[in-house]
């Protein structure tokens, strides 16, 4: 790992070598044991190809390698983090590829670049099995929001993050909500999240992550992004938000199948980002992780045509 400064802060990034014009710059999700680590197999199945773009590959702050502040964290806080990076680090354009949640970040990456120098440097992003788009535009109240970090900043708060640091948690977990396949919840899987958890702050940007300081409403900013823009989307995507999951099975119910709910999730990003398009791999919501083959060669050919 390399590292650099922003403002106080320590910062820990990888670089990988390839021969395309643009690199990947990869934004990993937050969530207990996650960081960097999460993009290993896909890298080494994009490395593996004949023509692979170079890559970033980040620790966002408060995971992996990184600072770990022991303050609320916001996708604000990390877009920053990202768009410094992109303007004084980054030696060429790239392309943003994020997985799940973190997308907000990606947008708040957008919105920060565009009043830089760094604005055409961002040409293009690969979005991961995005959240609900009723999640991107409903936000949750500053006070709910306030009240939970509270909660989860307490003592009350450590004792769970030990809890769910423990094998057996992380285990159900991912089969529940993460893996279409309780087979892939494999030993690699469970060991990285384990290491990565090992220090006790890294649950200050977890926590950040379940406060809910990422729920706003981003419909307007995602109007405004003008770079091509892919959307990966798990034939079986699901959702770890109750009251949007609820939704889902009863539509599923009564006149939808799964997959039909995951093409529907596709086609409401595909209305409102100006210049998209879409692709439904096998998988659930880690698809870089659990379908990296397909994964691979789904965004390939949109990454070739950006250098192009």
């Amino acid at each position: 790992m390399e590292f650099y400064n922003w403002k106080e802060h320590r910062c820990a990034f990888e670089q990988l070598p390839g021969n395309g014009e643009a690199a990947l710059l990869l934004i990993h999700p937050i969530g207990v044991g996650l960081s960097s680590e999460y993009w290993r197999p896909f890298i080494q199945q994009w490395q593996a190809r004949e023509t692979s773009s170079p890559i970033y590959n980040l620790d966002l702050l408060g995971c992996g390698q990184s600072d770990m502040p022991q303050r609320a964290l916001t996708p604000q806080d990390w877009a920053e983090q990202v768009a410094y990076f992109i303007e004084k680090i980054a030696t060429g354009p790239v392309v943003l590829v994020v997985q799940g949640a973190l997308l907000p970040v990606a947008v708040e990456v957008m919105a920060e670049v565009m009043a830089t120098r760094a604005a055409e440097k961002v040409v293009g992003m690969v979005l991961s099995g995005p959240p609900a788009w009723r999640l991107m535009t409903t936000p949750t109240a500053p006070w709910k929001q306030r009240l939970a970090w509270g909660l989860l900043a307490s003592p009350l708060g450590n004792l769970f993050y030990r809890y769910a640091r423990r094998e057996k948690f992380l285990r159900s977990f991912s089969e529940r909500q993460l893996f279409e396949q309780p087979k892939d919840v494999d030993d690699r899987w469970l060991a990285m999240l384990d290491e990565g958890s090992k220090d006790m702050d890294s649950r200050y940007a977890v926590f950040s992550f379940l406060a809910g300081f990422w729920r706003q409403d981003y419909a307007a900013k995602i109007a405004l992004i003008q770079q091509p823009v892919l959307i990966v989307m798990g034939e079986n995507a699901s959702t770890i938000d109750r009251k949007t999951a609820k939704q889902v099975e009863r539509q599923v119910k009564e006149s939808e199948t799964v997959e039909q709910a995951s093409r529907k999730r596709l086609q409401d990003y595909l209305d409102h980002f100006p210049r998209a398009q879409g692709v439904s791999v096998s998988g659930r919501n880690v698809m870089p992780y659990e379908a990296t083959d397909e994964f691979v060669k789904a965004i390939a050919p949109f990454i070739s045509n950006l250098s192009d």
